[in-house]
């Protein structure tokens, strides 16, 4: 599958359910944290372009397996 064309929501929906919350958003940005020190800026645009996902993706630790597994 490919990361083209996802919005914003399904992202955090995914990080959210690997331990990811939401601290704080500024503008149009919206900033994770996970209990282990790791954190996640996700733009709210729509759609997150490709490369922005692998980004996001490769901070938060998530592959890409793991990204449509919990889609």
């Amino acid at each position: 599958m490919s990361l083209r064309n996802h919005n914003w929501r399904d992202v955090v929906k995914v990080l959210s359910r690997s331990g990811f919350q939401i601290t704080r958003q500024k503008g149009s940005h919206i900033q994770l944290s996970h209990n282990d020190g790791r954190y996640v800026t996700v733009p709210r645009h729509d759609p997150i372009k490709e490369p922005t996902l692998k980004s996001i993706l490769e901070q938060a630790k998530i592959t890409k397996e793991e990204f449509f597994k919990q889609l």
